[in-house]
């Protein structure tokens, strides 16, 4: 494995992504049998990891995508829901899977444009507020259930898992979901239910990061004590993202027993939309030692960037893993790991080595398939790492080079 693993390295041009397809395929294992076991679907949260690429494969396993915003429901539509439900979008043909997966997105506030936009794609349609129900009743009531199956309204159940900071959906004053005090469950529950004009019909909450079922049951506690008086109006409840369900611990069964319990008391469609769980440990960064400088210890100068290539480190903040390398101290030979861009603190951890590096030596971030691609960017003009793929024969496909003109399309 890690001779295979040696060679892919030396494959590529860096920096580069390498996505484990035989990775991948073993999380969308887990995942198939948890909505098998469960009873509920589970989409693809594109936020986290949005290589379309593998989307047929994922489309295999999964019921369907959600999306943020129109672009990532259009990628789904073109690049997933297409295949399944009839037309491939590469090749045109006709694929007969009898499997047809659905499109659903949520944004916090949709422009008129947008908004008619997914309209024509989605086939569940989420909105952060009533008044943005409101707002676009009339296009709603023209497209009455011509493409869109269904509407929901996200939830704050104000019920904090995660110790707060900048992806605590649940802290003081956020601006994601409605909560219990906004809610209108008078008017809400008294409203008749009516084919030709559509209504609410669904329930959506996301509050996890990274975390166990434990968190979930916390938080549907809170969801069941704040809003089930109007459980009787709604089809379905989307229990969001952040499971970690394919980490090594998470209790599955925890998970499964949850789902089901909810699901037998409220007669009620489960969603959960992990990202997160899809791509887990499925990928790769492979840098290059381009420097070595001497300023109270040892830099290594990469030709990648935290800032870049994967702003998580700095935005949440963390150390990401490097094969063969141990903590700071753990081995006999220190580094610190700075990017290539002018910004001071691009700085993306401190390892240390059983023998010195050198310039030109590989480097390997490990876990970088997910939130890295979706968010990186050429600050300073710093190239995008490739993209590729090991294929579960072994084989190297590079699905995406970039140069000069992604960077030049981004300006004006």
């Amino acid at each position: 494995m890690q001779d295979r693993q040696n060679n892919l390295v030396q494959a590529v041009k860096t920096p580069c992504y390498i996505i484990d397809e035989q990775k991948i395929i073993s999380n969308l294992q887990i995942l198939q049998n948890v909505a098998k076991k469960a009873g509920c679907k589970i989409l693809l949260a594109q936020k986290a990891f949005s290589a379309f690429s593998l989307y047929p494969l994922i489309g295999e396993y999964l019921d369907g995508t959600t999306a943020s915003g129109l672009h990532e429901a259009k990628l789904a539509h073109d690049y997933m829901h297409k295949i399944f439900c009839g037309e491939n979008g590469k090749t045109g043909k006709t694929v007969k899977t009898g499997k047809k997966t659905e499109n659903h997105v949520f944004s916090v506030a949709y422009s008129d444009e947008e908004f008619s936009a997914v309209l024509e794609i989605c086939d569940y349609i989420t909105f952060n507020s009533f008044s943005q129900w409101e707002r676009f009743q009339p296009k709603i009531n023209e497209n009455a259930r011509k493409n869109v199956k269904s509407y929901g309204i996200r939830i704050n159940p104000e019920h904090s898992t995660q110790g707060g900071g900048i992806y605590d959906p649940c802290a003081v004053g956020s601006r994601l979901g409605v909560t219990a005090k906004n809610f209108p469950f008078e008017k809400f529950c008294k409203t008749e239910i009516s084919y030709k004009t559509p209504q609410i019909e669904g329930l959506h909450f996301h509050t996890l990061c990274q975390q166990d079922s434990d968190a979930l049951e916390s938080t549907l506690q809170a969801v069941e004590k704040n809003f089930s008086q109007c459980f009787s109006k709604l089809k379905w409840v989307n229990f969001g993202g952040g499971h970690h369900i394919t980490r090594p611990g998470y209790d599955i069964e925890n998970l499964i027993k949850i789902i089901q319990k909810f699901q037998k008391k409220y007669k009620l469609q489960v969603y959960l939309e992990p990202g997160e769980a899809i791509a887990l440990n499925a990928g790769t960064l492979v840098s290059t030692v381009l420097d070595i400088i001497e300023n109270n210890g040892k830099i290594a100068i990469l030709d990648t960037s935290a800032t870049c290539h994967m702003p998580d480190v700095l935005e949440m903040p963390y150390r990401p893993e490097v094969i063969n390398a141990g903590k700071k101290g753990e081995k006999p030979f220190c580094y610190t790991f700075g990017g290539v861009t002018c910004l001071a603190g691009d700085i993306i951890g401190e390892y240390s080595f059983d023998k010195p590096l050198k310039i030109g030596d590989s480097v390997t971030f490990t876990d970088m398939a997910i939130y890295s691609m979706v968010k990186n960017n050429t600050f300073n003009g710093v190239n995008l790492p490739s993209i590729a793929v090991q294929r579960t024969d072994g084989s190297l496909e590079i699905l995406r080079e970039f140069g000069y003109a992604d960077f030049l399309q981004r300006l004006g």
